[in-house]
């Protein structure tokens, strides 16, 4: 409830948080805690090691995404804990001091988002052949992914209502119940309406009073894991190498609008972040700029 109403958490990351503190909790258990009182510094880091002996032994199909993994979810574990103990402190269940506040979150290795070139942009979008069985409505998604950026759990959610297309703008509610406008350009605009047009009037027939936007064959909303298999379908027939998932189209979606002059402030806005900080780390990818900037600057170029 705390981290529903007071601290506006999605469902996702409260699931995340709940997952996180469930394996503290077994692990205390193993050592024979039995109170939050009992739980000392040593305690959480010997916690963390463990989690990341298990993370670092889980396969992976590169190195790299190993690391990644492991060091990103040890440090939302640290996080779970973190907040769990400080709600503990402001409801007065500590008995002593919070055994977090002088725990700093472990650094992490700053993984560089993959992204896809123009050309593999235009590759993934054009498989779904809209002749096909659910074709337009496949092509609509795509196009709304990189169109928009959404994360995907914002693409499962969207309703009709979201969607404003004399103004040319998606609403959507992000994470900790942020709503924002997003700009979609012609060629979305067209794909979604025609969807909406001639293909989604047959799905939602089961159920004609769901307002999602897109709907499986048996009229239901798209889950987060539905749409991640669609894209790894066409990711397959578009013949790209790299690593696809919808979050791929929302790196994309960002370094190419970076790379096209965007101002950072403006896709931080886009994208939904609360902290620059988050966003910077397109400018990093932005490979063509860096190398403009240092032929521009440098007095060796």
């Amino acid at each position: 409830d705390y981290n529903t109403q007071e601290r506006g958490l999605s469902k996702n990351t409260r699931a995340a948080y709940e997952a996180d503190l469930r394996s503290f909790i077994r692990f205390l258990e193993g050592r024979g805690i039995v109170s939050v009182n009992d739980v000392s510094r040593q305690h959480i880091v010997d916690f963390l090691m463990d989690e990341k002996n298990r993370l670092q032994r889980k396969k992976c199909d590169a190195r790299r995404q190993k690391q990644g993994m492991s060091t990103t979810s040890l440090s939302r574990s640290l996080v779970s804990i973190r907040v769990f103990f400080r709600y503990l402190q402001q409801e007065s269940l500590l008995k002593r001091s919070n055994v977090t506040d002088s725990m700093d979150s472990p650094k992490l290795w700053k993984l560089l988002p993959h992204i896809l070139t123009y050309k593999e942009v235009d590759r993934l979008l054009a498989a779904p052949l809209e002749e096909k069985k659910s074709g337009l409505r496949d092509k609509a998604m795509l196009e709304t992914l990189y169109g928009t950026g959404l994360r995907v759990s914002e693409l499962a959610g969207l309703t009709l209502d979201d969607i404003h297309f004399d103004a040319g703008y998606v609403r959507c509610t992000g994470k900790g119940r942020k709503e924002r406008v997003i700009p979609f350009g012609e060629t979305a605009r067209q794909h979604i309406q025609r969807y909406l047009d001639e293909q989604r009037p047959a799905l939602a027939a089961q159920d004609q009073t769901t307002r999602h936007v897109f709907l499986t064959r048996r009229g239901k909303p798209f889950t987060r894991k539905g749409i991640w298999k669609l894209i790894k379908k066409y990711k397959a027939m578009a013949r790209i190498d790299k690593n696809v998932t919808p979050h791929t189209l929302r790196h994309s979606f960002a370094s190419h609008l970076l790379a096209n002059g965007a101002p950072l402030r403006v896709i931080q806005e886009m994208l939904g972040h609360a902290d620059i900080a988050t966003t910077q780390i397109y400018t990093h990818v932005d490979q063509s700029r860096l190398k403009s900037v240092h032929e521009q600057f440098h007095p060796r170029a």
